[in-house]
């Protein structure tokens, strides 16, 4: 008997919209290619020094080293094959990463209280099926706004393209109006952030830039959110051959989960 899913998030619709096959392997049918490699493990610590940066009592060296390591661990169990120049490399470019990261917040909001940090979001769509998500950082400056902050781990940067690119910026979209709902609060209140955490840069290693996120893109991110829900309740899941060999980079392509 197939398990009724009570809640969708937004790397579940976001994988629907690269293709709806690949979701129906992925969370239906419980088929896990991908474990994981160096940038997910350190993108998982980054994230981690992130939630524990606001106690001054906390060395951030040894949060980001400790939990990195810990990541890795976990892949070799899985038996993923890790480049270990690249972790090496991976290792000395986080911490210098890491004396930047609460200036630059500070730099961008020079007076703010946290809200929150990796607050879980588990809003009602209907009767049986929420919106679940987790947020890495709410603030609140002196003019009452909230400022919901998502951190990205990436190599040198994003161009002008991908931040405006519809699928990324409608995480955002989506956590603003699920938070909203959720504290009642008035979503012209409300700003959304990316803070890119780049890895190979020279400078400017942290930037964090604001996301527009208005009534009309609102609308938007909620109709492809529900025409989601739609489709996976009644099982269509069709193929988007043209994701097979796109940048999306399928780990299911050419498998025995997915013939072209």
């Amino acid at each position: 008997m197939e398990k009724i899913r009570k809640h969708i998030s937004f790397s579940e619709l976001k994988i629907w919209n690269e293709c709806p096959f690949k979701h129906k392997l992925v969370y239906i049918d419980n088929v896990k290619e991908f474990k994981g490699n160096e940038h997910t493990a350190f993108g998982t610590a980054m994230h981690y020094v992130c939630e524990n940066m606001f106690d001054k009592s906390n060395n951030l060296t040894e949060i980001f080293q400790n939990k990195f390591l810990d990541e890795l661990r976990l892949l070799k169990k899985e038996d993923v094959n890790l480049d270990k120049k690249l972790i090496q490399d991976m290792r000395g470019q986080g911490e210098k990463m890491l004396s930047s990261i609460l200036p630059e917040v500070q730099k961008a909001f020079p007076s703010f209280d946290v809200i929150s940090v990796e607050e879980d979001i588990m809003e009602p769509m209907s009767a049986n099926l929420h919106f679940k998500g987790y947020i890495d950082l709410v603030i609140k400056t002196p003019d009452n706004k909230y400022h919901i902050i998502d951190w990205k781990t990436c190599s040198w940067g994003w161009d002008a393209r991908r931040k405006a690119d519809r699928m990324t910026t409608y995480q955002l979209t989506l956590y603003k109006n699920f938070f909203a709902k959720k504290h009642s609060i008035d979503p012209s209140n409300i700003e959304t952030h990316f803070a890119l955490l780049k890895r190979t840069a020279k400078k400017n290693k942290v930037e964090i830039f604001k996301v527009t996120s208005g009534v009309k893109k609102t609308e938007n991110a909620l109709k492809l959110l529900n025409k989601a829900i739609y489709n996976i309740k009644n099982r269509i899941f069709i193929k988007n051959r043209l994701a097979c060999t796109s940048g999306y980079g399928c780990e299911f392509f050419n498998t025995e989960f997915c013939k072209r």
